[in-house]
């Protein structure tokens, strides 16, 4: 089973971008999309053997997730059940019969950390939300998580250490996160790879450069690492300022 996760920037710019080319061309089982910047009534954009599924912000223009899949599943639910969490439409789970899938767009804490108390009200209420999932049933969390965990996630931290996506704050909700019983399968494979990024600045040719941040994660609960085959970043599609990545499992 292959479950790919995009952040768009944008879906109605992707597709401008070759976003339904690369969609076609990878067959995923589950297609997870991050960030996609419009409501449900202003995108027609279906694929044979697909069932999609949106969650919108309040807000138009703003955040927005999505999931395509072939598999049909028993259950969809939005947001977290929390109505203050629940306005910018960053969470949609599906329920399958061995695991949940939950595709998330966390909350950016913003130039010079405007937001980051927000973003530690909604990092607990969300971790919380994962864990009791997890009493059911082991999960695949997908998406834009916009942090780098560790100093070999991202290019230059030195001059990003107190930047949103590289805190000492954020970073600890990662590990926390990750001590409940996660893994994040990037690194599950590749321990000590460099240079593996997800997301690159517009600015100063960054891409170009490869001087990025890999905060785009598929994070599994521990009891699936055995059905774990391998984890993808695509660096070379383009059409956003992120790259889409993959998980492959077995067994699900």
């Amino acid at each position: 089973m292959l479950l790919v996760s995009w952040n768009v920037n944008g879906i109605r710019a992707a597709l401008k971008k070759g976003f339904a080319d690369f969609f076609e061309s990878i067959d995923a089982d589950i297609f997870a999309i991050n960030e996609t910047k419009a409501q449900r009534s202003q995108i027609d954009l279906e694929f044979p053997g697909y069932t999609s599924y949106y969650n919108d912000a309040v807000r138009k223009g703003y955040s927005g997730v999505a999931v395509y899949t072939k598999i049909e599943p028993l259950n969809v639910t939005y947001g977290i059940g929390i109505e203050e969490h629940d306005q910018e439409g960053r969470v949609i789970t599906l329920e399958f019969d061995k695991f949940y899938f939950v595709a998330c767009y966390t909350p950016n804490s913003q130039r010079d950390l405007v937001r980051l108390d927000y973003r530690m009200q909604w990092e607990e209420a969300f971790l919380n939300y994962l864990d009791s999932l997890n009493d059911k049933k082991p999960l695949i969390l997908a998406g834009d998580l916009n942090v780098a965990h560790h100093e070999i996630d991202l290019k230059n931290p030195a001059t990003n250490h107190h930047n949103a996506g590289f805190s000492d704050e954020e970073r600890a909700k990662m590990t926390e996160l990750l001590s409940h019983g996660y893994t994040d399968t990037f690194r599950y494979f590749y321990p000590d790879m460099t240079d593996a990024y997800t997301w690159w600045s517009y600015m100063f040719k960054s891409r170009q450069r490869n001087a990025g941040w890999r905060i785009d994660y598929f994070i599994v609960s521990e009891r699936l690492n055995e059905s774990l085959v391998d984890a993808y970043i695509y660096k070379d599609i383009m059409g956003s300022d992120h790259c889409p990545i993959g998980l492959e499992v077995n067994d699900l």
